[in-house]
Formats: structure tokens, C-alpha cells, sequence
């Protein structure tokens, strides 16, 4: 067998129907959309209707909440820390920062910083710059002889060129 011998088994490829070319074609004038009405037209929107009754989206009751302004931190436990340093991704010389984590390869991306977590056990001396940390963590880096200083990140406040009209 060749690939320029390779064929569709037969029927698998049908052959496009063209609509609207004359009522001898078979879908001429209203292309198999029936007669008239909004079914006829594109831009549907009846599928939530159910004739004046009120809609199952509608009657069911609305639960949750989405926080727009929370935090998305990226996790580390020091058993991953201890990990890295160990294998050398990381150099405990200078301040370990979520740049430094991002960099190693522990992590791929920091939305807003990186939290350690006090799962595991670490040995060696580190100062971490991090956005957070558990109490747990900071306690076990404290204890390695190591210190954790929590940076928070600083949001410039917008300054406007031009003042909105009706403004002071």
C-alpha cells in the first residue's frame, strides 16, 4: 500500500448539497428551511423559551460567589524547596524570591507570588522574599537558622492626565 493509493471507503464522503440554485435542483427557494416564521431565520433565540412559562434557568436558584479582587498564589512546600536546593536549582546565598522559584523551574507561572507551605521538612539556611507563607513554613525556616520576609506586591494608583468633565 502507497499513500497515493489510500481512498475513503466508499459513502464516508458525501458531496456538498448547493441550496438556493432553482426549485428543479430540489433545495431551491426556501433551501429546506421550511416556510417563513423565525425557524426560517438565522439568530434563533427560543431555545430557553417554553411559552411564557418561567424558564428552568429562571426558576432554579442562584448559588456562589466569584471574588474578583482575591489573590492567586502559586504553592511551594519546603519538601520542593529542600528538593531544589539539593539538587542545585536553587543558590541559598542570595534572598530566594518568586522570581528565583519561577526561574528554577519549580514552578511555571506566579500570578500574584509564591506561598510556602509547612509540608515537609527543611534543612537548609535560607532567606526567602515571598508574597506568603504559613505559620507552620516560617516556624521550620526560623528553626534551619533561615529568616522569611512577606512582600507585599505595591499597585500604583492610576493618575489621570485630563480631569473627567463635571470632576474636581
Amino acid at each position: 500500500m502507497k499513500l497515493n493509493e489510500i481512498v475513503p471507503p466508499e459513502g464516508s464522503n458525501k458531496k456538498r448539497m448547493r441550496v438556493g440554485r432553482g426549485i428543479g435542483s430540489g433545495k431551491g427557494k426556501t433551501c429546506g428551511k421550511g416556510v417563513k416564521g423565525q425557524k426560517s431565520r438565522t439568530g434563533v433565540a427560543i431555545n430557553g423559551f417554553e411559552g411564557g412559562q418561567m424558564p428552568l434557568y429562571r426558576r432554579l436558584p442562584k448559588f456562589g460567589f466569584t471574588n474578583n479582587f482575591a489573590k492567586e498564589y502559586t504553592t511551594i512546600s519546603l519538601t520542593q524547596l529542600q528538593t531544589a536546593i539539593d539538587s542545585k536549582m536553587i543558590d541559598t546565598k542570595s534572598p530566594i524570591t518568586s522570581k528565583s522559584i519561577m526561574d528554577s523551574g519549580i514552578v511555571s507561572k506566579a500570578k500574584h507570588g509564591v506561598r510556602l507551605l509547612g509540608n515537609g521538612e527543611i534543612s537548609a539556611k535560607v532567606t526567602l522574599q515571598i508574597a506568603g507563607a504559613t505559620a507552620s513554613a516560617k516556624a521550620a525556616v526560623e528553626k534551619a537558622g533561615g529568616s522569611v520576609e512577606i512582600i507585599v506586591p505595591v499597585i500604583k494608583p492610576v493618575v489621570r492626565k485630563k480631569p473627567i468633565p463635571g470632576q474636581k
